[in-house]
């Protein structure tokens, strides 16, 4: 299965989600070498770049297997923020713009979420980048601020309208946080309402829910975050379903293969005792499952050294 984001081609269905301090590069690289079809980068501040570019030069690496991926920028100026797109984006095929963080310090600022009650800066904000850069413009937002003030299908209407190229509709609203369930019916009236290709993004945990939201709400394709925690193993399992075929469930010796993979991604990339510290929350991630996993976690969380970490994935057994 595949889409077209304008004339850039996405060869798949299933994307990694953007999760701040999570889908950095190393793990990017991983998911995408684990079959996710699309990536998009942890979202980076454009008045950060502007103030401070070097600062925010980690979160704008972008690995070789990433092609195509996104880059994705918040702010509240229209100008800046095409501006830094077309500086610092270059190497990715597409310019992503955050209108969905819900954390009360980027919604303080008047960024993330909160552009969800103000339709016309979002609009200046995606017509300026969409008129402003080469690469096409998508946008990642919920479905409006409370239950009271559902506003998806007239957001990604007028987001249409003003020249994004696809939308990622998260099926909750900013108050929700990430609690309770996402609205599927809501992503389906979205994906009704306009002709750009829409991703759907909200508790996809496997195969079979991927297959199922998608016939429910005929997006595009799928989003899928906080359940590729430790497990990148999930978009083969969705590709494979909407395919028709079995999914593929990874034994211990493959677990342990990847976990050791990615430690050596951290160790490339940052410097030892970051990579090490980054690497213990993966491991937490990865060790769902496993006996006694409790009791694993707290070993893993004293372990100061690389070299350890990967003598510990050494042990782990079924």
């Amino acid at each position: 299965m595949s889409m077209k984001i304008k004339e850039v081609s996405v060869q798949g269905s299933a994307a990694l989600a953007p999760m701040a301090g999570v889908t950095d590069m190393p793990y990017r690289h991983l998911c995408r070498a684990m079959g996710a079809a699309y990536t998009v980068t942890e979202m980076v501040s454009a008045r950060a770049m502007l103030y401070n570019p070097d600062k925010e030069a980690e979160l704008r690496a972008r690995s070789p297997l990433e092609v195509p991926a996104a880059l994705q920028i918040f702010g509240d100026d229209p100008e800046m923020m095409a501006e830094m797109a077309a500086r610092y984006g270059g190497e990715y095929a597409v310019i992503d713009l955050n209108m969905g963080c819900p954390a009360p310090k980027i919604v303080k600022g008047n960024q993330g979420s909160a552009l969800l009650r103000d339709p016309a800066l979002a609009g200046r904000i995606i017509r300026r980048c969409a008129d402003t850069l080469k690469q096409p413009v998508t946008v990642k937002m919920r479905l409006g601020w409370d239950a009271e003030h559902v506003c998806a299908v007239d957001f990604a209407r007028m987001a249409q309208d003003c020249g994004a190229a696809a939308l990622c509709v998260h099926g909750r609203t900013r108050e929700q946080q990430y609690a309770g369930r996402a609205d599927w019916e809501e992503i389906a009236r979205v994906k009704r309402a306009v002709s750009i290709p829409v991703w759907g993004n909200g508790d996809i945990a496997g195969g079979a829910e991927a297959v199922r939201r998608m016939a429910q709400s005929g997006v595009d394709g799928v989003m899928i975050g906080r359940a590729a925690l430790g497990d990148p193993w999930i978009f083969r399992r969705v590709e494979s379903a909407l395919l028709g075929r079995e999914e593929h469930m990874p034994d211990t010796a493959e677990k342990k293969r990847v976990m050791r993979q990615h430690c050596l991604l951290q160790s490339a990339f940052y410097p030892p005792r970051l990579a090490v510290l980054r690497m213990r929350k993966h491991m937490a991630w990865y060790l769902k499952g496993f006996p006694m996993a409790a009791k694993l976690r707290q070993q893993v969380f004293a372990l100061e050294e690389m070299e350890q970490i990967l003598a510990f994935i050494d042990a782990l057994t079924d």
